[in-house]
């Protein structure tokens, strides 16, 4: 049986609700570990269902290097504007073009791109985790990168 401070422990690391940490924990016996292992196959699941879902809805974000010389602008998609006034959906997109500005996505497929901040995870990964968390389907659209 999971214990509270394992449910707190693994909410803070996975920002999943508290219900599914619980199960999660005693699915994997109070291992943290693998509870988390079993979450994040869950959301897998979960995104792939959600992924034929049509995404309308938005916003653009944009990120210039503090040096000038590099830029990025981005088009994330969502299916309600709710969710794309959401503070989890616009940290993604922020993510993303941070992503888009340090990694040229020309040179190697954004979707498969490490995540910089990190390696364990890729961009297709961050938006999975998005889509498991909002509940709604989560498209990059577009994105451009410039460099002086």
């Amino acid at each position: 049986m999971a214990n509270v401070d394992q449910i707190k422990q693994l909410r803070e690391e996975t920002n999943v609700s508290i219900l599914e940490c619980k199960k999660a924990l005693e699915e994997a016996k109070g291992d943290i570990k693998i509870a988390k292992e079993i979450l994040q196959k869950r959301g897998i699941e979960f995104a792939k269902k959600k992924t034929g879902r049509e995404a309308k809805e938005g916003i653009i974000e944009t990120y210039v290097h503090s040096g000038k010389k590099v830029g990025a602008m981005i088009e994330l998609n969502c299916e309600t504007d709710f969710v794309a006034r959401s503070e989890t959906f616009q940290k993604l997109a922020h993510e993303i073009c941070l992503q888009v500005a340090a990694l040229n996505p020309e040179e190697f497929p954004i979707f498969e791109q490490p995540w910089i901040k990190d390696e364990t995870k890729n961009v297709r990964d961050l938006i999975n985790e998005c889509i498991t968390k909002l509940g709604e389907n989560v498209v990059l659209s577009k994105f451009i990168r410039y460099e002086l």
